[in-house]
């Protein structure tokens, strides 16, 4: 499969869906974010059961703004519509795919306990 180039409107409904969403927030300027392309789309061609975006923080300010990128590329994972992993940097094919098999070893119901224990406890 193919990535997906996302916008202000398909972002939400592309990333909260279920399963495992990997977004890319890269410039056509950034020197790294052109090294990687070819490894992030070789993933997406190598999994099928996931789906891959990227968004042009040039064309999606808003965006990118939203979600304070301030160093490309930065890789977001989104799970079930929960980000669980996101870091500015491009990652080597190895670290990519262990990164993906993170994501799918996720004990999901962990997590969405973890995130209500932290947001029933009171602000410091």
């Amino acid at each position: 499969m193919a990535t997906k180039h996302l916008t202000l409107s398909d972002f939400p409904e592309f990333v909260n869906s279920d399963g495992i969403a990997l977004v890319d927030f890269w410039a056509a300027w950034c020197g790294p974010c052109r090294a990687f392309a070819p490894t992030f789309e070789r993933a997406s061609e190598q999994h099928t059961d996931i789906v891959f975006g990227k968004v042009d923080t040039e064309a999606e300010q808003q965006l990118a703004a939203e979600f304070r990128i301030t160093s490309i590329p930065t890789l977001m994972v989104f799970r079930d519509g929960i980000m669980v992993y996101s870091q500015p940097g491009a990652l080597p094919a190895p670290q990519l795919e262990q990164l993906i098999q993170g994501a799918r070893d996720l004990d999901m119901d962990d997590v969405r306990r973890q995130i209500a224990e932290r947001e029933s406890q009171p602000a410091a």
